[in-house]
């Protein structure tokens, strides 16, 4: 299963593939270099189809939950001071992608869409100290009774030049379902409330929609 912000590029690159195998097998006469050029040429078709993948997800719906919103692997836990919407001390928890991972953002919790914004900016690599504050990037906050208000953001990196986002403020999201996609590897962040339990480790591989990154229990 292919996500739909591939199918153009998908089939451009299956027409590239196509016709460049028929014609160098056509105009070049030496049979290794034939060969060489078909399998570069079936490798990059495979790369393409991979990075569009979009694997069905088994999120179990927990309002106490707080999922992975992408695939990857977590590179930050902190504590911070989040000054773009709450401005107060948040828990980050950051997951980075790399060009290999699956590049479908997943709503962490389900509610309502508070702010949906874009911002455009560099493309520093992603794990670049500022890229959370000076990279494209969009903000998402959602909030539900259990966490409050939840804000994640899409960041692009040094590879990363499109970053898709399906939030429309003031409408309602389930939990685990697509947010968005960024082409190409790049990291979300995610900030959470301070009295959340982070149930991850720093490096530790998540799954979007599955993997729970935090859980809180109201009394």
């Amino acid at each position: 299963m292919f996500h739909k912000e591939g199918h153009k590029i998908i089939l451009f690159a299956l027409v590239f593939v196509v016709v460049s195998i028929l014609s160098i097998d056509k105009f070049i006469e030496i049979y290794w270099l034939q060969k060489l050029l078909d399998i570069l040429l079936l490798v990059f078709l495979i790369l393409i189809l991979q990075f569009f993948r979009n694997p069905k997800r088994h999120t179990k719906l927990n309002n106490n939950h707080a999922l992975a919103p992408v695939d990857g692997k977590v590179v930050v836990i902190e504590e911070v001071f989040e000054n773009e919407y709450f401005n107060d001390k948040r828990i980050q928890v950051s997951v980075f992608m790399s060009p290999l991972n699956v590049h479908v953002t997943r709503y962490p919790i389900g509610g309502n869409i508070v702010l949906s914004k874009y911002h455009p900016g560099k493309y520093l690599v992603a794990w670049h100290p500022k890229a959370s504050e000076e990279n494209e990037r969009t903000t998402v906050v959602v909030e539900n009774k259990t966490f409050g208000k939840v804000l994640y953001r899409q960041i692009a990196g040094a590879l990363a030049r499109r970053i898709v986002n399906y939030a429309k403020q003031n409408h309602k999201t389930t939990q685990g379902e697509d947010s968005g996609f960024i082409k190409f590897g790049s990291r979300v962040d995610l900030f959470l409330p301070l009295d959340t339990t982070i149930k991850v480790k720093l490096n530790q591989k998540v799954r979007g929609g599955e993997t729970v990154i935090a859980e809180l229990y109201n009394e």
